[in-house]
C-alpha cells in the first residue's frame, strides 16, 4: 500500500471535533487529499453525531488495517456505552479515550502510517493531574523523553518551554538544559521535515528581561543556553522582552519563538493566527498533531465551530516529509 494512512483518535466524545472533521470531509480539500483516513473511535456515536449535525458521508467500518481501506472515511470501532449523542464532559469517557489512544499507538508502528492526529481532550477529567497535558501523556506511553510542544504556523511558530505548569512554578523549570533540548529538537524537526533551517528567538522570563533579584533567570540560565547553541551553529538570538517582541518587524527575521511559559507565546500566537495554527509534538517516534483548540463544549451540537485548524493540519501533513 503506497498511500499513506493518517490515524485520527477521536478523543473526547463530547467535543466539537466530530463537527470540524465532518466539515473537512465534505470539502473539496478532502477530495484532493492523497491520504487514507482511519478514525479510531465509536462507530455508532460518530454516525449519530453526523446525522445530528445534518451531514452525510460514507463511513467504512473496519476491524484492522489489514481490511480494505477506502478513499472514503474508514473507522476502527472502539466500544463505548453512551445514551445521548452529545452530553456534558465527565470521567465516563476516560477508559474509552484511553482505549482509543492504546489502539492508535499500537497501529502507528505500521510503516504506511504517516501521522497520528488526536482530537481535543479534557485535561481535568481525563488526565486527573497525572500529566501536565496530552503531550506528556503520549510521551509517557511511548517512553519518549522531553517532548516539545510546537504551535506551528508557516509564518511564525511558538514553543512554550513549560506547558501547563502553574505560573508560580515556572521559574523552577527555566533551565539551560531544558532550553537546549527544545531548541535542538525544533532545529532538527525544521531541517528534517520542513527542509529549512529555523531562525529562533528566545524570550526572557522577567519583564524587560530584568529582575530585582541578585541573579536573574536570564543571566543564570537563558543567556548561557543561547551561548552554547550559537557554538552549535544554531541560528538563535535573545533574550528578548516579551512585551514588544510580537511586532510585525520580527516576522521577517524569525520563524520560531521560544517563550518561558504557556500564555507568554500562545496568547499572541492565537491572537495573530486564530485557528490557522496546529499543535505538533516533537520528540516522539512519529508525527503527532492536534488542532489548536479544546473540546469547546459550549458549542456542542450547534454546527457553528471554525474548522480552520483541521484544514491546516491536513495541509501541513501534505507538505512535510
Amino acid at each position: 500500500m503506497n498511500t499513506k494512512i493518517i490515524l485520527i483518535v477521536l478523543g473526547e466524545p463530547n467535543s466539537t471535533f466530530s463537527e470540524i472533521l465532518l466539515k473537512y470531509f465534505k470539502s473539496k480539500k478532502f477530495k484532493e487529499l492523497n491520504k487514507k483516513i482511519v478514525l479510531i473511535g465509536n462507530y455508532e456515536l460518530f454516525h449519530k453525531q453526523m446525522l445530528y449535525l445534518n451531514y452525510k458521508i460514507n463511513l467504512n467500518k473496519i476491524r484492522d488495517l489489514h481490511n480494505s481501506l477506502k478513499k472514503e472515511v474508514n473507522i476502527l470501532h472502539v466500544n463505548y456505552n453512551f445514551k445521548n449523542t452529545f452530553t456534558n464532559i465527565s470521567g465516563h469517557s476516560n477508559q474509552y479515550i484511553a482505549n482509543c489512544f492504546e489502539l492508535g499507538l499500537k497501529l502507528i508502528k505500521k510503516k504506511n502510517v504517516q501521522a497520528l492526529i488526536n482530537g481535543p481532550i479534557s485535561k481535568r477529567h481525563f488526565l486527573k493531574k497525572k500529566f501536565l497535558g496530552i503531550t506528556e501523556y503520549i510521551a509517557n506511553k511511548t517512553n519518549s523523553k522531553n517532548p516539545v510542544m510546537l504551535i506551528y504556523n508557516n509564518k511564525l511558530s511558538v514553543n512554550p518551554l513549560t506547558t501547563h505548569v502553574p505560573i508560580k512554578k515556572v521559574s523552577k523549570f527555566v533551565k539551560k538544559k531544558r532550553i537546549i533540548n527544545n531548541v535542538l529538537k525544533i532545529n532538527e524537526f525544521f531541517i528534517k521535515r520542513l527542509q529549512k533551517k529555523p531562525k529562533i528567538a528566545i524570550l526572557g522570563l522577567n519583564p524587560h528581561c530584568e529582575s530585582i533579584e541578585p541573579v536573574s533567570e536570564e543571566k543564570s540560565e537563558i543567556i548561557p543556553a543561547i551561548n552554547y547553541l550559537e557554538k552549535k551553529k544554531i541560528k538563535i538570538e535573545g533574550p528578548f522582552a516579551a512585551d514588544t517582541f510580537f511586532l510585525g518587524k520580527n516576522f521577517k527575521k524569525f520563524n520560531v519563538v521560544i517563550g518561558m511559559y504557556h500564555d507568554q507565546v500562545l496568547t499572541p500566537a492565537k491572537t495573530l493566527f486564530k485557528f490557522n495554527a496546529i499543535n505538533v509534538t516533537i520528540g516522539l517516534p512519529f508525527i503527532k498533531v492536534t488542532p489548536d483548540h479544546g473540546p469547546n463544549y459550549e458549542m456542542l451540537g450547534k454546527n457553528k465551530s471554525d474548522p480552520s485548524s483541521i484544514y491546516y493540519i491536513f495541509d501541513f501533513l501534505n507538505k512535510i516529509k
